[in-house]
């Protein structure tokens, strides 16, 4: 286990010699990986002052100095491989059955990879990753993983993406399983406040170590790898830092073609990064929209104006969850867009005639959203309350869902063009939306959908105007990270920035 004031010469293992290799070929690319993710990703406000959020504290994993250098390493390394490496297809076609299609290799393995020469056999690998859990511990984050990790990475994904075939396939590829370790640790030791010793910065570098000749080699199965490793990032990035953690993966999914249709395991990784780039464009405020544009979430071809009737052709309640994910990033890269044509004075044709079209349209797909919800999404329960409503869902897809729904009208609404003419009833009313927002995470108890409520709660909570309402809402975020181990309490000092005031708990 390494410490934080860990000597990264001492106990060097006989990979170690490659790793030196490596790291020098990462720091011989960073300044051209870099300005690739400028010119592929721009963020035409790169002050880090677009999150409102002052509050943030970072934890001792964050400053680490082991993890830091670590971090830095494997961005580098995902934005060179995008830089170089050429779609070897238009678009990852979809596999027979769907997602829960078998891999012909597990992701990450080398022997997934037909440009290495280091091919090892099935057995071999097994041993490999099973000498990998006969640590102490190791096991047990292996079965945190499957019982409280997974569910909120699969959250709109029945199939169990994460949960079911991401094990399966890493008992033959060592650079997955540790990687699925790593972010169970993580998750562990946040929820469990344990301080100073990280088995999961042990487990990320050696998930890093084993992963970097497979991204050297241009291979497209270290992307639910390198996606696994974000989400250990993301649960103690600070919000000023949220973008910058998501870059490598969104560079990935540009360069090897996978977009929210590829089909397979793929379509359900690029879902599970998508909800995470969606908040990373909430945190921004209206500044910036999402690091993968909408438009390349659909499939090559599709005009963005037959995005409903994609969806729609699917026949999923997972991607009717998933389409509302999309609507909401939708929203933001609007806002965004006009915000910066407006503040900015940037060219991208976001005028006010442009605006108030696609504003009227995304305020009807959103509204046509919530009516064709299939039967499996709506709630079973609605009960209005004092404060704030009780809205039980059955479906987990459904919780997020919805409540990403009424963000984004909340956003739109706040946003409504003068010119707008709005629609009677409660759906015009943004605290009417605020409230449902709070009240579906009050209601429903699915841990897996409780750490991607935090913006949401943010967007809902800066609309609140009682001091009960406050009070609920600051034990429902203090809750959450208590919970899941996920970083959220850092919003309820932006909130009580909003409010004027600080809450008692």
């Amino acid at each position: 286990m390494l410490s934080p004031g860990h000597n990264q010469n001492e106990g060097r293992g006989p990979g170690d010699d490659e790793r030196v290799q490596n790291f020098g070929f990462v720091t011989s690319t960073m300044a051209a990986a870099e300005t690739a993710t400028r010119a592929t990703h721009p963020s035409p406000l790169q002050d880090d002052t677009s999150s409102p959020s002052t509050s943030w504290l970072r934890d001792e994993f964050a400053r680490d100095p082991g993890y830091v250098a670590y971090q830095e390493e494997l961005r580098c390394l995902m934005l060179n491989t995008a830089q170089t490496a050429a779609p070897t297809r238009e678009a990852t076609p979809a596999a027979p059955g769907g997602a829960d299609a078998p891999e012909t290799h597990a992701p990450g393995s080398v022997a997934a990879s037909s440009s290495t020469n280091k091919t090892k056999d099935v057995q071999s690998l097994y041993r490999e990753t099973g000498d990998v859990l006969a640590h102490p511990h190791r096991l047990q984050y292996l079965k945190n993983y499957v019982a409280k990790v997974a569910p909120w990475l699969d959250m709109f994904d029945s199939s169990g993406a994460f949960g079911i075939q991401i094990p399966i396939l890493a008992r033959s590829s060592p650079a997955l399983l540790y990687a699925v370790l790593a972010l169970s640790a993580r998750q562990m030791e946040r929820k469990e406040r344990r301080k100073q010793a990280f088995d999961s910065l042990e487990l990320y570098q050696e998930a890093i170590r084993l992963l970097t000749p497979l991204l050297q080699a241009h291979d497209e199965h270290i992307i639910p790898i390198c996606v696994i490793l974000c989400c250990l990032e993301m649960m103690s990035a600070s919000a000023s830092d949220w973008r910058k953690h998501l870059e490598g993966c969104a560079a990935l999914f540009d360069a090897f073609g996978v977009h929210g249709f590829s089909g397979g395991l793929l379509q359900a990784v690029f879902w599970c990064y998508a909800r995470m780039d969606v908040c990373g464009a909430l945190i921004s405020d209206g500044t910036q929209g999402t690091l993968v544009p909408p438009r390349r979430w659909l499939l090559p071809g599709t005009d963005e104006r037959q995005a409903r009737q994609l969806f729609r052709n699917t026949n999923s309640v997972d991607m009717h969850a998933n389409y509302a994910v999309y609507l909401c990033a939708c929203v933001c890269d609007l806002i965004a867009r006009r915000t910066r044509f407006v503040e900015l004075g940037e060219a991208n044709g976001c005028d006010a005639d442009t605006f108030s079209h696609q504003w009227e349209c995304l305020w009807e797909d959103l509204q046509a959203w919530i009516a064709d919800r299939p039967p499996e999404m709506l709630p079973i329960h609605v009960v209005e309350t004092k404060h704030f409503p009780q809205i039980l869902f059955t479906h987990w897809a459904a919780i997020s869902s919805t409540q990403l729904y009424h963000t984004a009208c909340i956003l739109l609404l706040d946003e409504a063009p003068r010119s707008q003419e709005l629609p009677s009833g409660n759906v015009a009313s943004p605290v009417w939306h605020a409230k449902r927002i709070c009240g579906i995470s009050l209601t429903n108890p699915h841990e897996g959908c409780l750490n991607n409520a935090i913006q949401p709660l943010w967007v809902a909570g800066k609309l609140l105007s009682h001091r009960s309402e406050h009070a609920l809402l600051v034990e429902l975020i203090h809750r959450i990270e208590e919970t899941t181990g996920w970083g959220t309490s850092w919003r309820i000092a932006d909130l009580e920035a909003a409010w004027g005031y600080k809450v008692r708990r």
